[in-house]
């Protein structure tokens, strides 16, 4: 940790360390990386998340892991409902979509690998668990975005990749789908 910054938004009740079974990835989708900060601290934002990791890879600590930090909001995965009290919420700063989306740091990455790893291991977190805020929330949220660098990540054994051929993907992408989502 390269630094402590604490929000008030998160739930008072302590959760048991069995409780938290997942981590979520988002970007910030702000501006800047100080706007991010005072909106995931300002109380009367009611959002938060556990680590905040800034494009030189500096590591905050927003809310201690104990603490259900309000970042998933409505979502779902598996039988898992509303997910902040289940999972650790982890922001990259980078603008998104709507302001100049682009890809992620070397050394956010290499900082949102440690970090990852230590949560892994603590709460044997198992790699289908491992998620973005739009795997959770898919009608409502796009981060942490395509330029996300799972495959990455998966090659670091954080979270889980495709093994399809270019071709197969190719040819999957003209598929059409009946999509319904009950993770809304």
């Amino acid at each position: 940790m390269n630094f402590e910054r604490l929000s008030l938004n998160f739930d008072k009740k302590k959760r048991f360390k069995r409780q938290i079974k997942l981590i979520v990835f988002h970007y910030t989708g702000m501006q800047s990386k100080v706007e991010a900060l005072k909106k995931l601290c300002n109380s009367k934002s009611k959002v938060s998340c556990h680590y905040f990791i800034d494009e030189i890879g500096n590591i905050v600590r927003i809310v201690p892991e104990k603490f259900s930090a309000w970042h998933a909001g409505k979502s779902g995965w598996k039988n898992f409902r509303f997910l902040n009290k289940f999972s650790v919420g982890i922001e990259l700063v980078n603008p998104g979509h709507d302001y100049g989306y682009r890809k992620f740091s070397k050394k956010q990455i290499h900082s949102l690998k440690k970090i990852s790893k230590k949560i892994i291991a603590k709460y044997n977190i198992i790699d289908s668990n491992i998620v973005g805020h739009s795997d959770i929330s898919p009608l409502r949220k796009k981060d942490p975005g395509e330029k996300f660098p799972w495959k990455e990540l998966a090659n670091s054994k954080i979270g889980i990749w495709h093994k399809l051929k270019n071709k197969e993907l190719k040819k999957n992408r003209r598929k059409k789908t009946n999509h319904r989502s009950s993770h809304t």
